[in-house]
């Protein structure tokens, strides 16, 4: 009994304590990105880019057109991240620097099979969706 309560007060001193030795964060190395992550649920290729479908409330859904050339060097708006196999879910991470957009990371499963792809049939014609697309707007 002795034990446990010496365990007990020695484990609320440090819950107490922890704030005064939190580190604060000075001006000058705060991020000047602000990040802005949601789920995906499916994730459509094009000839043109990548149609991400995204949960935007309960049971609503919203989509993201993100144009093929923002993933193609390193310089770019986008990066395609691939997930390692497991149950790892698809996301997009969208980065804004100091307010206005920055550029994007997809975080995709790399085999083409898994639930969260899909494919657009080839008779559906959405080319004007990634015309003068230099951003990207989230709806929640």
């Amino acid at each position: 009994m002795k034990k446990l309560f010496i365990t007990t007060v020695f484990i609320a001193s440090l819950a107490f304590s922890a704030p005064l030795f939190a580190q604060k964060i000075s001006p000058e190395h705060e991020s000047e990105f602000f990040v802005v992550n949601v789920s995906v649920e499916k994730l459509y290729p094009y000839r043109k880019g990548y149609v991400v479908q995204y949960r935007k409330g309960v049971n609503q859904m919203a989509r993201a057109y993100l144009p093929g050339e923002w993933f193609t060097n390193a310089a770019s708006q986008g990066e395609m991240l691939w997930l390692t196999p497991g149950k790892a879910w698809p996301s997009l991470s969208v980065y804004y620097k100091k307010g206005e957009f920055s550029h994007v990371r997809l975080y995709a499963h790399r085999w083409r099979g898994h639930q969260t792809w899909g494919n657009i049939p080839l008779n559906v014609n959405i080319d004007d969706r990634f015309e003068n697309v230099d951003t990207i707007k989230l709806e929640y």
